[in-house]
């Protein structure tokens, strides 16, 4: 009797969230000639994320954990922000500077989006996933900065690069925050 190696059904569910990924990018905004490009950084951004839906390998990884869950009373929240200062400033879709997590029911965190921070010193938005970031926004401790936000992990209504999400709750009185 042979013994087959076990198949893995990964490569194909990976493979069809990021068609999935694509989709959803090419129907956030008009047609352009580089939709390409744009299917290609979401599907680096998602590869090189996707692990930190094991909340651990995130802080592994260098993303320090935060208890403070930014919201805005109108438009939504962001969640949890684990931050790598050593990705601030970059805009490989493989280094993100944060990833965001939300409280799930089961009391664990759960990864939501991640999050790409450029200083502003005076220069033009940086362009990423060809959009320019949002900004300039004040981040305490950080000062003037441009800010993208890429919804990979849960859907957003506002948009896959919305910077709120109307879907992440924060706990109850929880403090809004900027």
């Amino acid at each position: 009797m042979s013994v087959r190696p076990r198949r893995t059904r990964r490569p194909l569910i990976a493979g069809v969230v990021l068609t999935a990924l694509a989709s959803t990018a090419l129907a956030a905004g008009p047609a352009r000639a580089d939709d390409a490009s744009v299917a290609r950084d979401l599907a680096k951004a998602y590869a090189a994320t996707a692990k930190f839906a094991y909340e651990p390998l995130a802080i592994k990884a260098g993303f320090v954990k935060t208890d403070v869950c930014v919201s805005d009373p109108v438009l939504g929240g962001m969640g949890y922000h684990y931050v790598n200062p050593a990705n601030i400033g970059s805009t490989d879709p493989s280094r993100p500077a944060a990833v965001l997590f939300e409280d799930g029911t089961d009391g664990k965190r759960h990864l939501v989006a991640a999050e790409w921070v450029v200083l502003e010193v005076g220069q033009p938005a940086p362009v990423m996933f060809d959009r320019k970031f949002d900004g300039p926004n004040v981040i305490p401790g950080l000062g003037s900065t441009y800010d993208r936000h890429v919804w990979l992990y849960k859907k957003n209504p506002s948009g896959l690069f919305a910077r709120y999400n109307p879907k992440v709750k924060c706990p109850a009185g929880a403090p809004p925050h900027p």
